[in-house]
This record gives structure tokens, sequence and C-alpha cells, in this order.
């Protein structure tokens, strides 16, 4: 078994990296290894985690910006925020139950080392939008930094933004700087009921387009709202689109009052209050509808108009289950376990309607087999192979995880 590293300052991180550089020895790179089964299997000589680099080590709740070492824990900055009455601006999602691991483990250099962000992105943008610094250690064994404490800091490259999504092939972060929001006072969601997927997302595409600051919208399958774990009121064995809205209470009520007219021509739909709202979109965020299991699940980005014909052009094929976020923009797909997780076809239906598809749950076999991510095309490839040339010469970081020869 591969001994798993663990430095506990920057310094002693650059010292490994030397030493493994000078012996040419490939190194997998994670935080707590919630997600280490996404991503084609890595085979390297050994292991370095970023668990024992913990700590916030700068919190200016009014300036709305944090530090924090990269192996801190999400749920200690959540629980540290809500001290403060703020938030996480990008809502970052919680798969590691959904890979057989235990929730509530990733760390914020994970985070955004893979740029997975949830329901709130359609209105507050993703996590490498909030990113404004960075420090690590790349494969040169050389120490950098990039941007700092304030949003307008960069000129040229933006370092810290091109790491975000990497997925640990560049670089192991140590340190990662962000801009935080206050939470919203109150939280209300519209839920509507047995609408098929092309209406579902003219629903939301409309209440997104709408004056109302919606900050976000759901739309699950019949059998994937089944599973959710607390009492839906109205519900029945059908599938749900829900819309959310936050802000200050009389502010929320207005709103949702104004938008449910506007929509009317889609049906009366329930309404959730706070409690309930949290439930259902913490639900969502920890992708529960997803227990652990041996199907497959792809995440696909597209456009939200796109997506329908897209997910129909993939069911004619095989049987789907479906998660509608980002209004129709991010389709989490359910599909079961077969010998290539049904890629061939997912991958013929990315090509005739548009977008991105992603691997997320697969077995090793399965996942040393297909493209796990997007394949690239030829000018996005040699840039790719040029950042990464620069930042990890030899090749050693992460091999091959998400491209062959990457």
């Amino acid at each position: 078994m591969t001994e798993i590293l663990r430095p506990a300052t920057e310094w002693e991180l650059k010292s490994i990296m030397g030493a493994l550089i000078h012996r040419e020895i490939s190194v997998e790179v994670m935080g707590a290894g919630s997600k280490r089964s996404l991503g084609r299997p890595i085979s390297a000589g050994s292991a370095i985690t970023t668990s024992s680099l913990r700590g916030i080590s700068l919190y200016e709740p009014t300036e709305l910006v944090m530090s924090a070492r990269a192996g801190t824990t999400v749920s200690q900055i959540e629980v540290e925020l809500a001290s403060r009455n703020q938030m996480l601006p990008f809502e970052p999602l919680d798969i590691a139950p959904m890979l057989g691991g235990q929730p509530g483990a990733q760390t914020i250099g994970g985070v955004f080392a893979t740029n997975l962000s949830g329901a709130r992105r359609i209105s507050a943008g993703a996590a490498r939008d909030h990113l404004i610094g960075a420090r690590g250690v790349n494969g040169r064994a050389e120490i950098f930094k990039s941007g700092g404490r304030v949003m307008k800091n960069v000129t040229g490259y933006d370092v810290a933004r091109g790491l975000a999504g990497s997925w640990g092939t560049l670089a192991v972060l140590t340190e990662v700087t962000f801009k935080v929001l206050p939470l919203p006072d109150d939280t209300a969601t519209l839920v509507y009921f047995g609408l098929p997927d092309d209406i579902a997302s003219e629903l939301m595409c409309a209440a997104t387009a709408s004056p109302f600051e919606v900050s976000g919208t759901a739309h699950l399958s019949a059998a994937l709202a089944a599973r959710l774990r607390f009492e839906m009121p109205g519900a029945g064995a059908e599938a749900i689109t829900a819309i959310r809205l936050e802000n200050f209470a009389k502010s929320t009520a207005y709103r949702m009052d104004k938008l449910e007219a506007e929509l009317k021509a889609y049906g009366a739909p329930a309404r959730l209050d706070l409690e309930r709202s949290l439930k259902l979109w913490g639900e969502l965020k920890r992708l529960a509808v997803f227990p652990y299991g041996p199907s497959h699940i792809w995440r696909i980005s597209t456009s939200p108009r796109a997506a329908p014909k897209l997910v129909a052009s993939i069911r004619r094929h095989m049987p789907v289950e479906t998660y509608y976020d980002w209004s129709g923009g991010l389709v989490w797909i359910e599909t079961p376990a077969s010998a290539d997780g049904g890629a061939a076809d997912i991958r013929r239906a990315i090509a005739s309607h548009g977008g991105h598809a992603t691997l997320i749950r697969a077995e090793e076999a399965v996942r040393s087999t297909v493209d796990v991510f997007q394949p690239l095309n030829p000018a996005i490839e040699r840039l790719s192979k040029g950042i990464k040339e620069a930042f990890d010469p030899l090749g050693l970081l992460n091999p091959g995880r998400m491209y062959v020869g990457m």
C-alpha cells in the first residue's frame, strides 16, 4: 500500500516534493480523500494529503474575506461563518456520501481544486469566482503565491482561479483566500408537481429570468423525488420542480407572491417555509437523492434549453433518472451500471446537443477504460499541456487523473 505523507507546514511540503522530484516519484494529491474515487484511477508511487494543513488563518467579517489552510474542513469553515451570520456564497456540494465516504469530511482546498459548486451558482457564481488568493507548492517544489485579500489584485494570468478545477494536477494547494457573503434572513421555496422535463426547464428559466432574484432551481424525476428524506407537502409519486428565494422575510414573501402570479400558467405550487426549505436544499447539497450504490452517476453541463432534449436522446438508449440544477444548465444523471458506463451514448448526445459530461461515479474498471472528463479539443489540449508543463514538468502530480498523459 502506498504510504500517505502528511506535511504539517508549507516548508515541509516543499521538502517532501523536492525529494520526490529528485527521485522522479509520482504522487497522488488529496485533501481528506473524499473525492479519491472520482476521476481516472491513479497509479502513483506516493501520496500526499493536506489534512494536517488545517486552521483558519484570517477572518475579517466586515471585509467579507477569509483565508484558510487547504486541509481545513468545509464544515469547520461553515460553522465559523454561521457564528457571524455569513456563508460560502457558492454553496459547495458534499459528494462524499454519494461516493461511499463520510459527510462533512471534504476540505476547502479540495472544494477549490475541483470547483464543484451548488445550487446558488446561478445567482452568486462558481467557487472559482470567489477565490481571490492561493498559496501552494508546484511540481517544481517551488512555493508560490497568487492573488491577495481583495478582488482587484491580479494583472495578467490569474493563477489562483486557473488552479480551480485542476484536480490537483498542477500543484498542491496549502492556503486559499476567498470572499464570503451574509446569510439570508429567510429562505422560501415554491414547489411544482408533475411537470415533464421540457416544461420544468421552461419554468426554471422563466423564474431565473424574472426580476425576483431566484437563488436556486431544481427539477427531480419522480424516482429521485421519492428518495427525499423529509415529507414534501402535496407530493405524490411525481416529479418536483423547486424554485428558491432568499433575503429579508418581507422581501421574500413579497417576491414569492409576485413570482407565483407570474408563473401561474405552470400550476399552483406548494410553499415551503424556512425550515422545510433548508431541509430540501440541504439534501440537494449533499446529493442525498443519489445514495451510494452500484449505479453510475454523470454530471453534464449544457444549455438549459438544450438539457431536456439531451436527456431524451440519452433515454432512448438506457433508463436514466435526472436531477436538473442551474435551471437545467447542470444535469445529474443516474444510469444502470454497465461495462462502459453508457459513455458512448452520452458522448454522442453531447456532440449533438452541446455540453460537457463528467463520469462522477463508476467502478475503477470502468474509469480505467473510458474518458471520465470531457475530451479536449486540440487547441484546448495544447494549452492544457503547456500549463501542465509549466507547473509540473515531470508530470508527477496526479498523473493521468483527468486525461491520459497529463
